[in-house]
């Protein structure tokens, strides 16, 4: 805005900047502010891309290809099917859609399991490690030990301790205790779940440890000592404050846990290698034994993608289910 004024005899103009219009530095200033953490978030988006989209996108392309050894060095020349690969996923009164609901519904029970036993342990070891006594920074990093080790080093050494013949678990409870007239498979046959069970639950615990461990911090230790004054129990403590105050932990940590589990693949393919038994037959190594081994990579990225709806499905579901009952809660 200019103004002219006079002062004498000549005249002067006088430029007065519009007060409601920023200055440009500190429009520069304030673009940059807004814009800097979008800056910083663009490699890892970009690295998200590239790592997780694009493989994505192919993968549904492939489903709707019949993309076999015969089209695999060049699977764009791979006939188009449209939704055939997803009627033979889905047909389970033929072997392949069969084999994929016995493989689903044993994925589901063992989730379920793993899922209900990590949150468990790790529950009962951060109510008890609340309390101080002597040692108890020790026994907390001796239980987050299993999380801290690499995911293949701790398998092979438990599929070592599950071998047949000279298995430390076999060992213990064969020649040691006598508990069974001979030593039982571990890495074949039915025990392969329990086997698969024990080494999931061992690997996944101290997570649920550490998340719930952390959640209990953030609960006054004033609202216990009321309620010790009112004579509620532990039992009653725990009821009463302490689950209803771990709630939005628990949570997060439920499904956390149950994305890691059921999608779950370096577990069972390192314990039992390419060929899972039966009763241990995860969807994840499913699809790779589909896709890997019979060379029929548009029917196993069909498996894939269904595997990738369900799992959204179900978050969806949960997310509003949690959801509605905090509000509930609130109100």
């Amino acid at each position: 805005m200019t103004t002219t004024a006079a002062y004498g005899t000549g005249e002067r103009t006088v430029q007065k900047q519009d007060p409601q219009a920023a200055p440009p530095k500190r429009r520069f200033g304030r673009l940059r502010d807004v814009s800097l953490p979008y800056l910083l978030l663009l490699p890892a988006l970009l690295l998200e891309l590239l790592v997780h989209l694009v493989p994505m996108v192919i993968g549904i392309v492939v489903s709707f290809r019949e993309l076999t050894q015969f089209y695999i060095r060049d699977w764009n020349t791979a006939p188009w099917t449209g939704l055939d690969n997803y009627k033979i996923a889905v047909d389970f009164d033929a072997p392949v859609g069969e084999a994929l609901l016995k493989s689903f519904v044993t994925t589901c029970l063992f989730t379920v399991l793993s899922v209900g036993l990590c949150w468990l342990l790790g529950a009962a070891a951060a109510i008890y490690l609340q309390e101080s006594f002597r040692g108890r920074g020790l026994l907390r990093t001796i239980f987050l030990v299993p999380y801290a080790l690499p995911v293949y080093a701790a398998v092979i050494t438990w599929a070592f301790m599950f071998q047949r013949d000279n298995g430390l678990v076999n060992h213990v409870i064969h020649d040691q205790l006598g508990l069974t007239d001979s030593p039982p498979f571990w890495l074949i046959g039915d025990n392969s779940f329990y086997t698969l069970l024990v080494v999931s639950v061992w690997k996944g615990w101290p997570f649920a440890f550490l998340i719930i461990m952390a959640g209990l911090q953030n609960i006054p230790r004033e609202m216990y000592e009321a309620a010790a004054l009112d004579g509620a129990g532990i039992w009653q403590q725990i009821r009463r404050i302490t689950m209803p105050s771990l709630r939005p932990v628990n949570q997060v940590l439920v499904l956390v846990l149950f994305l890691w589990t059921f999608n779950d693949f370096n577990t069972p393919f390192v314990l039992f290698g390419r060929a899972a038994p039966e009763s241990a037959d995860l969807i994840s190594l499913h699809i790779y034994q589909s896709s890997f081994q019979t060379w029929n990579f548009g029917t196993g990225s069909a498996m894939s993608v269904l595997l990738l709806l369900f799992l959204l499905l179900v978050t969806g579901v949960y997310l509003a289910v949690t959801s509605r009952g905090r509000k509930t809660a609130d109100v």
